[in-house]
């Protein structure tokens, strides 16, 4: 049937026909190109985020290691307070504290009062003559 309808056309439809279908031919073809162009945007726009995170990711790393730097200096400081602390108290305040570790009860505000007081007093008393 095309046949005799190719043939009950002029040379210039049938060119036309031709060209329209070398056209669609070559159109379908460059989808096909379009289609890769548009995988590799999508590949470069997935590198770029990921360059992106990674370098977030590395100013958080920083960030946490100077956290972690300040957080040990100061457990080391409290360290050294505890064992002077604890070098200054009586046993009296020393056991004191040991019983409320094992009761789990904080001390109560006469308690607490009496404990800072008296290792602050040898402290200074004990600062004077070394000093």
């Amino acid at each position: 049937m095309k046949v005799t309808f190719l043939q009950k056309q002029g040379p210039e439809q049938i060119t036309m026909k031709v060209l329209f279908l070398e056209l669609e031919q070559h159109l379908k073809s460059s989808s096909g190109a379009s289609v890769v162009a548009i995988d590799n945007k999508i590949e470069q726009a997935m590198d770029l985020v990921k360059s992106h995170l990674m370098y977030a990711v590395r100013e958080e790393v920083e960030v946490l290691k100077e956290q972690i730097k300040e957080l040990i200096e100061k457990n080391s400081q409290l360290e050294q307070e505890n064992t002077l602390l604890k070098t200054l108290a009586s046993p009296e305040q020393l056991a004191q504290f040991q019983a409320q570790l094992q009761t789990g009860s904080p001390p109560s505000s006469s308690q607490s009062q009496g404990t800072t007081q008296q290792p602050a007093q040898p402290a200074s008393q004990g600062s004077g003559p070394s000093a």
